[in-house]
């Protein structure tokens, strides 16, 4: 399958070049010859679908030249540099000033290939992060944070946006690492509760002996060592969303206790709560 990011090819030595040419062409690249680095410039643009294969000894701008004003361009265009003349000096200078890699004339074509093929695929995810980036700015609404085209994301947005306004307790189920937290403040961002807070509560983390002052909170002096007011989870959440994760590894006494607040919609004689 030919690959989807081409080579950018400058090499002075008509005889090098061609050479060079087809043995990424053999590998699935379409290449692009130049002779000079002046004549390869008008083709690196920024989001240019290539990377760069550049002889360092050039008439006129020579390789480092070229890729100081190819950074200059796109900071993230891979550019590989081609030497005979064995500078090791020159490769770390190069390498500090951002060329992907570093190659020596006389080099076996596999070497290149592999080299070229990296490069490649490093600028086939780079252009394909900024395309997702762009998609997202370009989205509003719950696009931007439920992601997806396929048939059942479209149902699973819909959903979300037919649940968010009633004022209803919402059951979420899933696997771990499925997204629920993720719908869970889906359903909130879109809800008439936006603007008030979303508290996230992971029921398995909270110690038995503290969970009660940690959902409900407590007054000064209501228990031993209770020397000032505490809110809890329930009230810091009036008028927003509280997600309740990993319900089910809560202890079943409490369980029950948390059952007839959701019932109830009232804590320790708190106001109505929306969720």
């Amino acid at each position: 399958m030919p690959n989807s990011v081409g080579v950018l090819l400058i090499e002075d030595d008509p005889a090098v070049l061609l050479g060079t040419q087809q043995t990424l062409q053999l590998a699935g690249f379409e290449v692009e010859p130049f002779a000079d680095a002046e004549s390869a410039i008008p083709s690196i643009v920024p989001g240019v679908p290539a990377i760069v294969v550049c002889d360092v000894k050039l008439p006129g701008l020579d390789g480092m030249g070229l890729l100081v004003k190819a950074q200059s361009i796109d900071r993230d265009l891979a550019v590989i540099l081609i030497t005979g003349h064995g500078d090791v000096a020159m490769a770390v200078n190069a390498m500090r000033l951002g060329a992907y890699d570093f190659v020596e004339k006389p080099f076996p074509p596999d070497r290149l290939v592999e080299m070229a093929t990296r490069a490649a695929e490093k600028r086939r995810l780079i252009l394909q992060v900024r395309a997702l980036r762009a998609q997202l700015a370009d989205q509003c609404g719950i696009e931007a944070s439920i992601i997806g085209s396929s048939s059942a994301i479209r149902r699973v947005r819909q959903f979300v946006l037919d649940l968010a306004g009633p004022p209803a307790n919402v059951l979420i189920q899933g696997e771990t690492g499925t997204g629920k937290e993720l719908i869970a403040r889906s359903l909130h961002q879109h809800s008439p509760r936006s603007s008030k807070p979303f508290v996230a509560v992971n029921c398995g983390s909270v110690p038995e002996q503290l969970f009660e002052s940690e959902m409900f909170g407590h007054e000064p002096g209501s228990f031993t060592d209770a020397s000032h007011r505490r809110i809890g989870k329930f009230q810091h959440a009036h008028g927003g969303t509280l997600f309740l994760d990993e319900i089910e590894s809560m202890p079943a006494g409490l369980q029950v206790k948390l059952l007839r607040v959701l019932q109830d919609q009232k804590s320790s004689g708190w106001d109505r709560m929306n969720r």
